[in-house]
């Protein structure tokens, strides 16, 4: 009851100080299990994300989080597995010895939806969009029916820029696009190619990317 009460409080403080706002322009929200895959500007963004859904789908949708952030101290430990039942992975490939996609593979097969940032990491440089890690496409490739809708978070770094502690009051939008689906043969790098580009094609007109990107390092 408790945990509810947090993620509930989460979802009407980000509605109170950014106003998000969810714009449906490549698909209806449906309840099946779906991967949304966005840009990662700051710890708050799955917040904004999950509060653009409507409310039917919010219990249901559970964000991917790096174990090595989420775990190093009580309180976060209790908003990520608790208020929000996060999905915790290792990102240390030397050390881990679980494959991260499985507890994802898991939760899709549990009737969950996912939100995903495949950037791995927060992008506070001058580009718009990093490379894409590879997970993406395992996930896409051991559950190809599962749709992937991009969705892009504008204006959520003014909101929580790195660093700071009390967000900036500014108006955000959250988008999601059409959905798409591993094709037959596609390699890695092509796939993982042709997910940026789509989650970029719904960032606003007035952003531009001031750096080239390059491909991502597994």
């Amino acid at each position: 009851m408790i945990d509810n009460i947090v993620a509930v409080a989460a979802t009407a403080a980000a509605h109170l100080i950014t106003g998000v706002r969810g714009r449906w322009q490549g698909c209806a929200p449906e309840p099946r299990p779906r991967i949304y895959f966005a840009n990662h500007a700051s710890h708050g963004d799955f917040i904004l994300i999950r509060t653009a859904l409507p409310p039917a789908l919010r219990q249901g949708t559970r964000p991917v989080a790096a174990a090595d952030y989420w775990l190093t101290s009580a309180a976060r430990r209790y908003i990520a597995v608790n208020a929000f039942n996060a999905v915790l992975i290792d990102r240390n490939a030397i050390t881990r010895t679980v494959d991260p996609v499985e507890p994802m593979t898991r939760a899709l097969d549990e009737g969950a939806s996912l939100i995903l940032f495949p950037e791995g990491t927060r992008n506070t440089g001058g580009q718009r969009l990093l490379p894409f890690k590879r997970g993406i496409y395992y996930l896409a490739q051991r559950r190809p029916d599962v749709e992937l809708v991009p969705v892009w978070i504008d204006n959520l770094n003014r909101v929580m820029p790195k660093g700071e502690f009390v967000p900036v009051p500014l108006l955000c939008t959250v988008t999601f696009g059409a959905p798409l689906h591993l094709e037959e043969g596609e390699h890695k790098a092509r796939f993982c190619e042709r997910a940026r580009a789509a989650l970029l094609a719904l960032a606003p007109e007035h952003e531009e990317e001031t750096q080239p990107a390059k491909e991502a390092v597994p």
